[in-house]
């Protein structure tokens, strides 16, 4: 199986900031486990608590949107050399900055990371072209909630869903934020590129990398994205 995860920036720093090395080294020991069952795996990793600090401060400097997510994507990719660090051999040595670089890389058969890669999208949407690119049979998301509600999740009453139609999503996600930083599950980007080549999708809590193992298996964990036709 070849697959693509995203790994949420939010999910290796805790609340003081510091990196949750534990966490990083059990992805990396899942991913390596899968690896030596015969499954392939781009990792995407997003720039979480970090990023958001960055990009605050650099607007309230004056620096423009574009700018913004050029911090946003180099803290990605600083991200993704921790999890190649703690993956060791397994990974490809260098982080792909382009998808000409990811296409070369997969021809290795090593786990290639990935963070940002253009101002305007976000690391979802990287991840969603990833998995266009390699043809993935799946795209992971793994998020800091446990799935896609029919609402903001704070909400009292608020509904986790098992699976959601891409239509639906697009319309529960229609509020979030464009700016840097403000990208939520997914970014517009993201949706049109898992809507047009009908990527197979899933959503879950990332907290714990055992999920991982379970999604690989075919076992039901989060919210599938699924497509009409």
């Amino acid at each position: 199986m070849r697959a693509v995860l995203k790994l949420g920036g939010s999910l290796l720093y805790n609340e003081a900031g510091e990196v949750i090395t534990d966490r990083v080294r059990d992805y990396a020991a899942a991913i390596n486990a899968l690896v030596e069952k015969g499954n392939n795996f781009v990792v995407v990793v997003g720039g979480g608590r970090p990023a958001r600090s960055f990009i605050s401060a650099a607007r309230a400097l004056g620096a423009n949107e574009a700018q913004c997510d050029w911090l946003g994507i180099k803290l990605a990719r600083h991200n993704a050399e921790l999890l190649c660090a703690a993956l060791g051999d397994t990974a490809y040595p260098k982080i792909a900055e382009t998808l000409d670089e990811l296409e070369v890389a997969t021809c290795t058969g090593r786990v290639v990371l990935m963070g940002g890669l253009t101002p305007g999208q976000s690391t979802n949407a990287v991840a969603a072209l990833a998995a266009e690119t390699t043809r993935a049979d799946l795209l992971l998301n793994a998020t800091n909630v446990d799935g896609v509600y029919d609402r903001d999740p704070s909400e009292a009453g608020a509904k986790k869903l098992d699976s959601v139609e891409i239509s639906e999503l697009k319309k529960i996600l229609s509020g979030g934020g464009t700016r840097a930083g403000e990208y939520k599950l997914f970014d517009p980007v993201a949706l049109r590129v898992v809507e047009r080549s009908k990527i197979k999708t899933i959503i879950f809590d990332g907290k714990d990398s055992k999920n991982l193992h379970r999604l690989v298996k075919g076992e039901k964990v989060g919210t599938t994205v699924t497509h009409s036709n």
